[in-house]
């Protein structure tokens, strides 16, 4: 189980799935061959991030943040029970509350929610079923919504067809009173605030940690796998607005790549975090 510390900050990774995804369940237009070239040029993408077959090494994971005083949990993957379309996705039967436990952080003791953006495997575990209804899993929380991106995905149809992600595991939490809707720029307790970094979704926001002088960003999917740092002009084909999400990337990448700055990737494979460097037309991530 991986975990970081930032000054006096903790920030622990718990994991649900991580596999090898097809390059083209996120890049249209990009093959294994393509992955497999743009690593000869990015040689660092490899072994962690780039499978030598041309694989993408990606997890879905839920990092908590942990202060002392508060305890965080951003993302919160794509949970059990849920009608998913994809099948690998669908009615999962996974240990990770029992996981989170191990780890020294049962549910009720989580003081905040927080979600990058409100798509299927990002905001599972808000919920969990119970005697035939969602009910809010972080009973003691408070979910912290962006509230442009809560008002986008109120009305817009779910990004896969068929699913009510919204329905099952954003509105019981309204619901509950346990909501919070947020501006894009909220700071949720003294060094825990938002970055806006909106493209992939409307309301996206990446997660800035900072505690004695030490600094992280918990990335969201503002990049899913570290090719987009080699090359900020790689979208994906979820994104909302491709086009803003490299405005994003290029904009605040050159802040990150200060050398110190712990970069933790919501998508990376292990060891999902370094630090950004300047490299060429983009960047590199030393781990």
């Amino acid at each position: 189980m991986l975990s970081w510390t930032v000054g006096q900050t903790k920030i622990t990774s718990i994991v649900e799935s991580e596999t090898p995804t097809s390059p083209r369940f996120l890049y249209k237009d990009l093959d294994k061959i393509g992955v497999l070239q743009r690593a000869e040029k990015a040689p660092w993408l490899r072994p962690h991030f780039v499978s030598d077959e041309g694989y993408l090494l990606q997890k879905i994971h839920c990092l908590i943040i942990e202060t002392g005083e508060h305890r965080i949990a951003v993302d919160t993957c794509i949970g059990n029970d849920k009608e998913r379309s994809n099948d690998l996705w669908s009615n999962l039967q996974g240990p990770f509350l029992d996981d989170m436990t191990t780890a020294g952080y049962p549910p009720e003791s989580i003081t905040h929610v927080i979600c990058t953006h409100l798509h299927v495997d990002h905001v599972g575990w808000n919920t969990k079923l119970v005697d035939g209804a969602w009910v809010p899993t972080f009973p003691n929380a408070r979910y912290l919504f962006v509230d442009t991106e809560f008002e986008h995905w109120k009305t817009e149809e779910s990004l896969f067809e068929g699913e009510d992600v919204f329905g099952d595991s954003v509105a019981p939490i309204a619901d509950a009173g346990l909501a919070d809707l947020v501006a894009i720029d909220h700071v949720v307790t003294e060094g825990i605030s938002f970055e806006p970094t909106p493209g992939h979704t409307p309301g996206h926001i990446s997660v800035r940690i900072e505690s004695d002088g030490a600094k992280a960003i918990i990335t969201g999917d503002m990049t899913h796998n570290p090719m987009q740092i080699a090359d900020p002009e790689l979208s994906s084909m979820f994104d909302t607005d491709q086009d803003a999400a490299r405005e994003t990337r290029k904009m605040v990448f050159p802040g990150w790549a200060d050398g110190e700055t712990l970069i933790i990737g919501t998508h990376f494979g292990s060891p999902t975090a370094g630090t950004m460097h300047p490299d060429g037309d983009g960047y590199r991530l030393e781990v």
